[in-house]
């Protein structure tokens, strides 16, 4: 005859894993080996010296650059240009296809209406993801996909939150956002078809705060890397500006590495990772960075830096 224990052990413990929400479902993600990349990059230090290999003038208006991934030799860039006098309740966003030169070579319009905030970007492989949405925190958002073989943009979802960053972790087939000033994660399960599995997603804390994230790239091994920066006021004294890398494990959404990046645009002094970057492996042992600091007139600069491995 069936003991009680039996019963709990058949019976209650599968409704409870039936109860678990779509958020502790989708967080336990398979273990994968880091990337190369993402050791070169856990091995930068604060003291590790960056070296500028080129500078390349861009030949157009890039308004407020936000994202930025490489495909081949071209760059891709999301930007927001704000139209005067409203507020920043009006403008366009745009998805520019940038060649090694600095020459626009196509401009793709993203978002709709008062959504036209786009937000750091990531190519998975196939599709460029990317979001658009109002000019302000707790508002409202678009995540589309982008196919940069065929030129189309497709809407995937919306979401009643400012989505600042979005990735695909191929891996698990997820989505990874940021809200305004990276102060949540949000996490997606999609299915076959590129959907969402659930729609009830509950955004999880972020508890690092030295820098707000601008900028995301998938690093393979259930990692993402974060670029951005956060400026530090003293009263009666100038503000200061600091821009960083975190790599975030994606099960445990905490730092495994966090390097401030001392580097700043001659231009203008702002920061190098205040808004687009993209990291890629270097001859030998080096990282290969690629910033778009500055507004309007931009320039996207090339540094490199020694990882100390192979």
């Amino acid at each position: 005859m069936p003991t009680r224990r039996d019963f709990l052990k058949h019976s209650l413990l599968p409704l409870g894993a039936l109860c678990l929400s779509p958020n502790l479902e989708s967080l336990s993600q398979p273990k994968r080996q880091e990337s190369l990349l993402s050791k070169r990059l856990k091995s930068l230090t604060r003291h590790t010296p960056w070296n500028q290999v080129a500078a390349t003038k861009i030949r157009f208006n890039t308004f407020h650059c936000q994202g930025m991934v490489r495909i081949g030799t071209d760059c891709w860039v999301s930007s927001v240009e704000v139209h005067p006098g409203n507020d920043r309740s009006s403008g366009a966003g745009h998805l520019f296809k940038i060649d090694a030169d600095g020459n626009l070579l196509a401009d793709i319009a993203v978002g709709e209406g008062a959504i036209f905030h786009p937000s750091g970007i990531d190519f998975d492989g196939t599709h460029i993801w990317i979001a658009a949405a109002e000019y302000r925190p707790d508002s409202r958002s678009i995540i589309y996909r982008f196919d940069p073989r065929q030129m189309v943009l497709e809407e995937v979802f919306r979401w009643n939150d400012h989505i600042g960053g979005i990735a695909r972790n191929p891996d698990a087939n997820t989505l990874h956002g940021i809200s305004w000033g990276s102060r949540r994660f949000y996490q997606w399960a999609l299915n076959e078809t590129g959907k969402l599995r659930h729609t009830n997603v509950s955004p999880l804390p972020n508890h690092a705060y030295y820098i707000d994230y601008q900028d995301n790239q998938y690093l393979g091994g259930g990692e993402m890397l974060y670029t951005g920066l956060s400026t530090y006021k003293r009263h009666g004294k100038p503000s200061f500006s600091l821009g960083g890398i975190e790599i975030i494990d994606l099960e445990k959404y905490q730092p495994l590495h966090q390097v401030p990046v001392e580097l700043w645009s001659p231009a203008t002094d702002a920061v190098m990772t205040q808004n687009p970057s993209f990291f890629e492996l270097g001859e030998g042992d080096k990282v290969r960075g690629y910033f778009m600091p500055d507004d309007n007139e931009s320039t996207l600069f090339v540094y490199e830096a020694s990882a100390g491995l192979r």
